[in-house]
C-alpha cells in the first residue's frame, strides 16, 4: 500500500464506522450525560432489586417509631405511622420508574405510527391528525393529565395510562416533522423508483432515520412523566396508600414539615435526582445523536 492510498483507507474506515458506536463514543465524552446515565441505571437497579435491598417492609407500621428523626436504625427516618422512609423511597422507585417508562412507551406505541401515517400519506389524512394533535396540545400537560386520570380513576395504572395519552401528541408532532423532512431525501426517492411498496418505504427507509431524534424526546419526557406520576399521586390520583409513591409520601409529610422534615426532604430529593438525570441524559443523547456535533 503506498503512501497516497493511505489517507482514502482512514477516511473509509471512519466512513463506515457504525453510526450507534459513533454516538457512544460521543456520549461518553460528555461528563454531565454520563452522570445521568449511572444515576439512571442506579435508579432502574434499585426498582428491580426494591425486595432485597429495603431494610424494612415498606407498608409495616410501628407506633413506637412514630416520626423518628434519621439514626442507625432508621437511616432517614420515619413517618407519621413509624414507616422507615428509606425502605419508601426505594420501593417508590418502582412506581415512579414503571409510570416514566410504560407511559412513554404507551405514548412512543400510539404517537409513532401515527405520525407515520400523517407525516407520509399527508392530504385530508395530516390535516385531521394535525388539528386533533393541535387541540391536545393547546391543554396544558398536567392539566389533561389530571383530568384523565380523574376520569379513569385513581390507581397507577389509570395514572400511566393518562400520562400516555396526554404525552401522545408530542410524540405525533415530532415523528410528522421528521417524516416530512425523510421523505423527500434521495434515498426515499430512490427506494420509491425502484418499486417499493409505500408501507415499505415507510417502515424500511423513512422509520429507522428517524429514530434518534425519538430517543431523545422519550429519554426527556420520561423526567416529565415522573415528575406528572408524582403530581397525580400527590392529588390522590396515582398510587394508593399504603402503597409508595414519591408523590403521596410528599402528600403524607405536608402535614409535617415542621415537627419531621426528612419525610418531605428525602421523597422530594428522590423526584430531583431522578429528573435531572433523565434531563442530563436526554441532552448528551442530543449531541451524541446529531451528525453535525464530532
Amino acid at each position: 500500500m503506498t503512501a497516497a492510498t493511505l489517507p482514502d483507507t482512514a477516511l473509509a474506515g471512519a466512513s463506515e464506522e457504525n453510526p450507534w458506536a459513533r454516538a457512544w463514543r460521543r456520549l461518553k465524552r460528555r461528563k454531565g450525560a454520563m452522570v445521568g446515565l449511572v444515576v439512571v441505571v442506579l435508579f432502574v437497579l434499585m426498582a428491580a432489586f426494591a425486595p432485597l435491598i429495603a431494610p424494612y417492609d415498606p407498608i409495616a407500621t410501628s407506633w413506637s417509631t412514630v416520626r423518628k428523626p434519621p439514626s442507625w436504625a432508621h437511616w432517614l427516618g420515619t413517618d407519621e405511622v413509624g414507616r422507615d422512609v428509606l425502605s419508601r423511597v426505594i420501593w417508590g422507585a418502582r412506581a415512579s420508574l414503571s409510570a416514566g417508562l410504560v407511559s412513554v412507551g404507551i405514548a412512543l406505541g400510539v404517537g409513532v405510527p401515527l405520525g407515520l401515517l400523517a407525516g407520509y400519506a399527508g392530504g385530508w389524512v395530516d390535516s385531521a391528525l394535525s388539528r386533533i394533535v393541535d387541540a391536545m396540545l393547546a391543554i396544558p400537560f398536567l392539566i389533561l393529565a389530571i383530568a384523565l386520570a380523574a376520569f379513569l380513576g385513581p390507581s397507577l395504572s389509570n395514572a400511566m395510562i393518562a400520562i400516555g395519552v396526554t404525552a401522545t401528541p408530542i410524540f405525533v408532532r415530532l415523528t410528522r416533522g421528521q417524516t416530512l423532512a425523510a421523505k423527500v431525501e434521495d434515498y426515499v426517492e430512490a427506494a420509491r423508483a425502484v418499486g417499493n411498496p409505500h408501507w415499505r418505504i415507510a417502515l424500511r427507509h423513512v422509520l429507522p432515520n428517524i429514530v434518534p431524534p425519538l430517543l431523545v424526546q422519550a429519554s426527556l419526557a420520561i423526567a416529565g412523566a415522573i415528575i406528572a406520576e408524582a403530581a397525580l399521586s400527590f392529588l390522590g390520583l396515582g398510587q394508593q396508600p399504603p402503597s409508595p409513591s414519591w408523590g403521596s409520601m410528599l402528600n403524607s409529610a405536608q402535614r409535617f414539615i415542621a415537627q419531621a422534615p426528612w419525610m418531605a426532604f428525602w421523597p422530594g430529593f428522590a423526584i430531583f435526582v431522578a429528573v435531572l438525570s433523565f434531563n442530563l441524559l436526554g441532552d448528551g443523547l442530543r449531541d451524541a445523536l446529531d451528525p453535525r456535533h464530532k
